[in-house]
């Protein structure tokens, strides 16, 4: 499979058999050791006598393109075909991988643009002992074959049915030679068959790449071993990427948990695991029959390859934060959808039967046109980084195009006629494979850097915080005063560092009465705490004119009218040295005299509305009442079931001390602050003032 195999070297054996060449040349007859020795003379039956090795069956085969089964007989008379030598030139290699050993197909070698069926034959007689012999097929080949010893099916790499091949990705495989097929001249024959797909990928795809190998099973066995071993190494490079790309992706991933809010961090997880994805595809198409090769090729290079591509280019222009997404959506996404179906009708299984294979005059020139273009998106979006913050855009511009590299670099190397390849101490390393580690490295590089500047913001934020929670501590009476006539309690609990609670105790010197403020503002934060101050501020400068519950009201509305989002419920109480009390709500929770809600007409919070009219009550305490204020906080406490404190529980408290109400909401479940402020009128105290 020619559109899969590119991305693997060629078997160490082949690589053996081309340092052993020009040492190994032997006439026919040889009696073999343990070498492997391509023989120079080609008879019409090839005498191989066989010890404890293995032959390279180089040729001459006879070929013929098209398809009989009477071709795998022995008395079919095939003088008329012609020959294919599959001795490895001196000099050859695979022109994707660089390895030594590899032979083109069929064609390179005077059949150029054929796909479907032929056919090798060769005539062998074999000397010696002919029990567990064995064949070794080349492990490169396009795209499936059978292979036959005088007529009998010996075995298949593919499936072979009366609908149709099925192709899968190249492996090495031995299949063993019964002794009643081997006594006197053995015809061998074997049957392949090429997709129409696979020629466009490589101007030489088709048939055998190397000659089979025969000989005793045990040293054939150990051949096997060394391709399996080769294969191994050539995934080496692979391995460690998808080991990279498995961390960006889990650190991706996690960052955009912690931080929803940013996009790139998600569009960053995806690339990473389309990425992923397709070397997992590589994996199993190498190891296992479990997909076709053209499954593989379209997972490849028809969807996960584009879609990674759109969003690396999606991750860049988020991470730069350019304007008009939505166009850069649908630009990004259309070419995705074009490329992928431009590649699906190039390399699927439509192509040589729905679509003609003239087409590919016009579509393989568009797939390439569209996966350049899908470069050019990602380098624009680089450049636009240059534009923005020029450290990062300049990190991220070999970023960029590294990434897109690595995608698309068996095309980039064709085209610029170089081997995108090298060995590192046997192992196979594609530039790709560097350009991704390379490419994920830089991506690292901006991540820490803006890690340690939100480090850095995050430092100043909290120590913002924690000069906000302090300005709050002063605002928020710590030590309540002494108030002739009433004990005092206060509770205040925020659900964050700052609160939006707030509560206000101003005893009038003049007459011995006491102003008691109590109120919510709307939202967390710093900004509620910011909100706070501005109405605690404003409460004391009132207090410079007047105690009246009303009056501060009104003045608060005026001061909120009009602030983006500045809004608050407040309970203004006045109580008098005698007991008289006078009541302003706007919007508060009521208080609760001696365990009972008292019953008071609804109003809006102040900063809605100019000119609100808010509730007002007179009431009298008598000595040993017992009045308590309370924020929502308290009622809107909810546990691990979502079941609300709730106005029942809150009421049952009311007669008990402050701090046992806030701890019973605070334990149930703090959802908000939690204020209580609870004020007794003392009976010595009262029978004094009368």
């Amino acid at each position: 499979m020619r559109g899969f195999r590119y991305r693997f070297p060629v078997s160490l054996l082949s690589v053996l058999l081309s340092l052993l060449a020009p040492f190994a040349h032997a006439q026919q007859g040889v009696t073999l050791g343990n070498s492997i020795v391509p023989p120079s003379a080609q008879p019409p039956a090839r005498q191989v006598v066989l010890g404890n090795s293995t032959v390279p069956l180089d040729g001459l085969w006879k070929f013929h393109i098209g398809d009989n089964m009477a071709w795998a007989q022995p008395g079919f008379d095939d003088s008329a075909w012609g020959t294919m030598d599959l001795t490895p030139p001196a000099g050859s290699y695979d022109p994707t991988l660089g390895s030594s050993g590899f032979i083109p197909g069929w064609t390179a070698r005077g059949y150029p643009g054929y796909s479907g069926y032929a056919w090798y034959r060769l005539r062998v007689n074999i000397d010696g002992n002919l029990r567990t012999l064995a064949l070794k097929m080349p492990y490169l080949f396009d795209d499936a074959y059978q292979v036959y010893a005088n007529g009998h099916l010996l075995g298949e790499f593919g499936q072979f049915t009366a609908h149709g091949v099925t192709a899968y990705g190249d492996e090495p495989r031995i299949f063993a030679l019964p002794a009643a097929d081997l006594s006197g001249p053995t015809t061998l024959a074997i049957r392949v068959w090429m997709s129409p797909a696979t020629p466009v990928q490589g101007p030489d795809a088709g048939g055998l790449h190397g000659p089979p190998v025969l000989g005793r099973a045990a040293s054939i066995v150990r051949l096997l071993q060394l391709d399996w071993d080769a294969i191994d190494r050539s995934l080496y490079g692979y391995i460690l990427v998808a080991l990279a790309l498995l961390l960006a992706m889990l650190v991706a991933g996690c960052f955009s948990v912690l931080d929803a809010a940013e996009p790139a961090y998600r569009w960053l997880t995806v690339a990473t695991a389309g990425l992923l994805l397709w070397l997992l595809v590589i994996f199993c198409a190498q190891y296992t029959t479990w997909m076709s090769s053209t499954l593989t090729t379209l997972l490849g290079g028809a969807v996960l390859g584009p879609i990674s591509t759109g969003s690396w280019v999606l991750f860049w222009a988020y991470w730069f934060r350019m304007p008009r997404m939505g166009r850069i959506h649908a630009s990004v996404w259309t070419v995705v959808a074009l490329s992928g179906l431009s590649s699906a009708m190039v390399f699927g299984p439509l192509y040589g039967t729905v679509v003609p294979v003239g087409a590919v005059v016009w579509l393989l020139p568009l797939t390439d046109a569209l996966t350049a273009l899908l470069g050019v998106l990602v380098l624009a979006v680089a450049v636009y980084g240059i534009r923005q913050d020029q450290r990062e855009g300049w990190i991220a511009l070999p970023a960029a195009l590294l990434m897109a590299f690595w995608q698309y670099w068996h095309f980039v190397g064709d085209f610029l006629h170089f081997r995108p390849y090298f060995f590192l101490f046997g192992v196979f390393i594609n530039v790709g494979q560097v350009a991704t580690l390379l490419s994920l490295s830089a991506v690292t590089v901006l991540l820490l850097r803006r890690f340690l500047r939100a480090q850095q913001e995050r430092e100043q934020w909290r120590l913002e915080i924690e000069q906000a929670k302090q300005v709050q501590q002063m605002l928020i009476p710590e030590a309540l005063p002494v108030v002739p006539g009433l004990t005092l309690e206060s509770e205040y609990r925020p659900a964050q560092s700052v609160g939006g609670d707030f509560f206000q105790i101003l005893p009038d010197k003049a007459d011995g009465s006491v102003l008691i403020v109590v109120g919510d503002v709307t939202g967390h934060g710093l900004k509620a705490a910011m909100l706070v101050s501005l109405i605690v501020g404003a409460i004391r400068e009132h207090t410079e004119r007047g105690y009246e519950p009303l009056a501060l009201l009104q003045s608060l509305n005026r001061r909120l009218l009009g602030r983006s989002n500045a809004q608050a419920t407040c309970l203004a109480l006045r109580i008098a040295a005698d007991g008289a009390a006078t009541l302003a709500n706007a919007g508060h929770l009521p208080p609760y005299l001696n365990g009972n809600e008292m019953a008071m007409e609804g109003a809006m919070p102040l900063g809605m509305v100019s000119g609100a009219e808010f509730s007002v009550m007179h009431f009298q305490l008598a000595p040993g009442d017992r009045l308590m204020l309370l924020s929502d906080g308290v009622v809107e406490a909810q546990n691990e079931k979502r079941e609300l404190f709730g106005f029942e529980r809150a009421r049952t408290l009311t007669t008990r001390p402050a701090a046992t109400v806030a701890d019973a909401a605070q334990k149930f479940g703090q959802q908000d602050d939690i204020t209580v402020v609870s004020m007794t009128r003392t009976l010595r105290d009262a029978a004094s003032a009368a």
